[in-house]
């Protein structure tokens, strides 16, 4: 069974960035198509990125040209840069496939707020 471990988040200002990651544990990370996803409070979970096994990249359009996902397949690793930060990207960011096949990680808590 694949489990992960999302780091990075923190409280950013209004227009700053920050480097998520997203550590795997399990035997079929390389193949999968991975995603990041969030949670903000009252909201249904939203997929906002995705990178398949190759390295092609889909974002939802209220993230499209500030977040970038990434993945290292020999690490196991899947990152998500996120730019421009806006006080609507505040929640809860979880990795797992697109489709959330997988058990859910504990997630890291992003807040942007001035």
């Amino acid at each position: 069974q694949v489990q992960f471990v999302e780091s990075g988040g923190g409280l950013v200002q209004p227009g700053g960035s920050l480097r998520l990651s997203c550590a795997a544990s399990g035997g079929i990370f390389s193949v999968v198509t991975m995603g990041w996803h969030r949670q903000a409070p009252g909201e249904k979970r939203e997929l906002v990125a995705a990178i398949t096994s190759g390295g092609r990249t889909n974002y939802a359009d209220s993230v499209k040209g500030r977040f970038t996902i990434s993945r290292d397949n020999a690490k196991n690793t899947v990152y998500l840069e996120m730019n421009s930060l806006k006080p609507e990207d505040t929640a809860v960011y979880y990795c797992n496939s697109v489709r959330g096949s997988f058990s859910w990680g504990q997630g890291t808590q992003v807040t942007v707020s001035s």
